[in-house]
């Protein structure tokens, strides 16, 4: 009913997808896994219709489509019930359910909110979801909310002929048990109506739902198997392929952590609702690294130590002094630099030049009886280009005509302008190319010998586990294993995923 062949797609240096052919049948749900930067959000956004693929072809029940945009997609039976879900909280359940289609209950420009609140309670019905329409959807539950996703993608059904496929997008990260178990039962009761894709981490989860897995790495697919014929154990070994050569690492550069007190210490950090009893210490001239699939709270720890998420609970001591971040402001001030997964939003201000994206972080270097010099800055700007070989014509170009690979290099600059010797690396290498990547770890080996204290998460456990001196992992908010990776004894991909999923 639904086939993809041969899609590949680019983003610039980065080959997202990469000759990918899956395929859905009637009455059945397909596994879809894969680490973090696999591709599997790639193609669930050409199935959308929101990105458009370079090459291959989509059919849908054997004719070939174009998906051009998200209307054109559900008209082609193709619905997506999100992970961070697309409702809007302070409209009704009904109103969400029936957003862009208000035409079907509207008679002489008047919105007859009665037939449109009946309408909404024969869908809520299809999902055994028992709320009253009228009521706003902020005030429901998450797994409620998430019920209202799927019932709202069901409705397809009476706006397209065609048959309906419904993707799930980790739509049990932040479930309790009961409500997953609610969750998987309105599936198989409704694969009568539709087949599902459902793509998530929790492998066991996966081969409990699914009819047939496919498994993805490096935007291809590389497995594909029955549900009933394959283990964890066997999904875990397909995800994690060959390993790397330590070389491509720079292993034979980590050294050993200093001795004495650590530069950074957690102990019980909370944050309610998102993470909890977050222990740890990092030494100078450590690589610490936080290991976890989306939803395990690792990214919420990473802006928590930088202020963006305040703790509720629990000590954090920086450099000897208990302190509570409330804002990057507080973090930078207690010499924490944090580069973000999101370099073009968040690490630099694009439209700015290389010299005033590095000194933003502390203008004093740059200041001259109280006014910012323009010399002094390029100065700057200018030894840390030639120090870090950023590829520019000078330290006056805009950072939006720079690589990726650059662009990351001028953030790490930043914070060593303002010498903090303590650097969050949020997915530091997202986006960049093989040879942009090998830069980055000559920059975080570097960092690790002068005695900066650094802690890293990445899209890859291959990275994690190649960069870092010790790992954290952590599920469901909480850290549920540590290992110790030095050079020469690493631990294995596999052991880091039994505890991540």
């Amino acid at each position: 009913m639904l086939t993809v062949e041969h899609i590949s797609k680019r983003y610039g240096p980065v080959q997202a997808l990469r000759d990918v052919s899956i395929d859905v049948r009637p009455h059945e749900v397909v596994g879809l896994i894969g680490e973090n930067g696999a591709g599997k959000s790639t193609l669930m956004r050409i199935l959308a219709g929101t990105v458009q693929p370079d090459q291959g072809v989509i059919r849908v029940n054997g004719t070939a489509v174009t998906l051009r945009d998200s209307r054109h997609a559900k008209a082609c039976g193709i619905a997506m019930v999100f992970q961070e879900q697309s409702l809007l909280l302070n409209m009704t359940v009904a109103e969400n359910l029936h957003l862009t289609q208000e035409g079907e209950f509207t008679r002489m420009g008047l919105l007859q909110k009665r037939r449109m609140n009946a309408a909404a309670r024969a869908h809520l019905s299809r999902v055994g979801l028992d709320v009253d329409p009228r009521t706003q959807v902020g005030e429901l539950t998450f797994a409620a909310r998430q019920m209202v996703e799927l019932a709202k993608a069901l409705a397809l059904e009476e706006r397209t002929t065609a048959p309906l496929t419904i993707f799930l997008d980790e739509p049990t990260s932040v479930l309790e048990t009961r409500d997953i178990g609610i969750l998987f039962d309105r599936m198989r009761s409704l694969k009568s109506r539709a087949s599902f894709i459902f793509v998530s981490h929790r492998l066991d989860e996966v081969l409990q739902i699914s009819d047939r897995v496919y498994v993805m790495k490096d935007g291809a697919v590389v497995a594909e198997r029955p549900a009933d014929a394959v283990t964890v154990s066997e999904l875990h070994e397909m995800m994690v392929g060959q390993e790397l050569h330590a070389g491509y690492y720079r292993e034979d550069r980590q050294g050993l952590p200093q001795e004495g007190e650590p530069a950074l210490e957690a102990r019980g950090l909370t944050v309610r609702g998102v993470f909890q009893g977050v222990d740890f210490a990092l030494r100078r001239g450590e690589v610490l690294g936080v290991a976890g699939v989306i939803g395990s709270g690792r990214e919420e720890l990473m802006r928590t130590l930088f202020g963006f998420l305040p703790q509720t609970a629990g000590t954090l001591t920086v450099n000897g002094r208990d302190l509570v971040l409330r804002s990057p402001t507080e973090a930078v001030a207690a010499g924490i630099g944090y580069i973000p997964r999101e370099r073009r939003l968040e690490g630099l201000v694009m439209d700015l030049s290389v010299a005033v994206n590095m000194t933003l972080a502390n203008l004093d270097v740059a200041m001259s009886r109280n006014i910012i010099d323009r010399t002094r800055e390029r100065a700057i700007a200018k030894d840390w280009i030639e120090r870090l070989h950023i590829r520019t014509p000078n330290a006056n170009q805009v950072c939006r005509n720079l690589s990726g690979g650059n662009q990351q290099k001028i953030v790490l600059a930043r914070w060593m302008t303002a010498k903090s010797r303590i650097l969050i690396l949020d997915h530091p290498t997202r986006g960049l190319d093989v040879g942009a990547k090998g830069e980055v770890y000559d920059l975080i080996r570097a960092l690790s010998e002068d005695g900066a204290s650094i802690i890293l998460t990445s899209d890859t456990l291959e990275e994690t586990i190649g960069l870092c001196h010790t790992i954290l992992v952590m599920r469901d908010g909480s850290i549920t294993g540590r290992f110790d990776a030095p050079a020469g004894a690493k631990p294995s991909q596999v052991a880091l995923l039994e505890q991540m999923v």
